[in-house]
């Protein structure tokens, strides 16, 4: 095995590879091809149909930052809904709030929870938590027809081809607007700015056109390409957008690697190339 190499390539001509001790994994399953590697940098990697979804070095970045984003900025999170996230990495996250009380969390490919929980045991205690209720179908049609159900929905989807496709449409983002309660968030993966502007920019149009408040936050990612993530935050009232709930971050107390109070903040504070991006997509106005 020392002469294999995982790449993915972010484009025609760069990429990121990553040397392979070991192939731990290798299916087809009935939605897409599934690795998982052993690697000396990165611990264990999680591919998708050639795409690196998380990594046991840097999956904590994307992770914390699509979830406590939006939990701290709820006033009371009861009632979570997570699409996709078969790995459990943003169901760990979730339930580290205290006040959750229910997390359905909906995944379309189980081949997915399995390597987690036979590869990743960072992620696996989340999947038994009495809290969790895992549902494998599709988010699409799971969502459809539900209303006033949830305070914080997080998409943590593949990209927006294949079978991710339909989780990036207008008519998803306003079916997940109608199953948020009336002080719901919505927060979402929002692609690469550098890898994909294209997407990034048709993804806040569509979401715009859903919710009342959008806006882009971002992280910066060693793994995903090029090393810089955007998020969507949506929230269905203004004045619930952004209010950052110090007291309850303060009194968790929690340890954790990337989040934290003033990242919360800054996270908010794009470039100027990804303002001028998603200028006009966005009901934030951009000085």
């Amino acid at each position: 095995m020392s002469g294999l190499w995982f790449t993915e390539l972010h484009g025609k001509s760069s990429g990121i590879t990553i040397k392979v001790t070991n192939v731990l994994r290798s299916i087809k399953t009935r939605y897409q091809k599934l690795d998982v590697y052993e690697t000396e940098d990165y611990g264990t990697v999680l591919t998708l149909d050639n795409l690196v979804m998380t990594t046991e070095r840097d999956e904590f970045i994307y992770h914390e930052m699509i979830v406590h984003v939006p939990l701290f900025s709820h006033p009371n999170p009861e009632n979570i809904l997570i699409i996709g996230g078969g790995d459990g990495g943003t169901l760990r996250e979730v339930l580290k709030h205290k006040t959750v009380k229910n997390v359905d969390m909906v995944e379309i490919d189980e081949e997915v929870v399995k390597a987690s929980k036979d590869f990743f045991p960072c992620f696996a205690d989340a999947f038994n938590n009495p809290k969790s209720n895992l549902i494998f179908t599709d988010g699409i049609e799971f969502v459809k027809g539900k209303q006033n159900l949830y305070d914080v929905i997080i998409i943590d989807s593949t990209d927006p081809i294949n079978i991710g496709e339909g989780l990036f449409t207008t008519e998803f983002y306003m079916n997940c607007n109608n199953a948020l309660k009336d002080k719901g968030i919505l927060c979402n993966q929002a692609e690469s700015p550098f890898h994909s502007p294209e997407w990034v920019e048709n993804i806040f149009k569509k979401l715009n056109k859903a919710f009342p408040v959008v806006k882009c936050y971002r992280a910066e990612v060693p793994t995903y390409p090029p090393g810089i993530w955007c998020f969507g935050f949506c929230a269905k009232q203004a004045e619930h957008s952004l209010s950052f709930q110090e007291n309850r971050y303060n009194a968790y107390n929690l340890k954790l690697k990337y989040y934290n109070k003033e990242i919360h903040n800054a996270a908010f504070a794009l470039p100027n190339f990804l303002k001028e991006l998603i200028v006009g997509t966005c009901s934030e106005k951009f000085s």
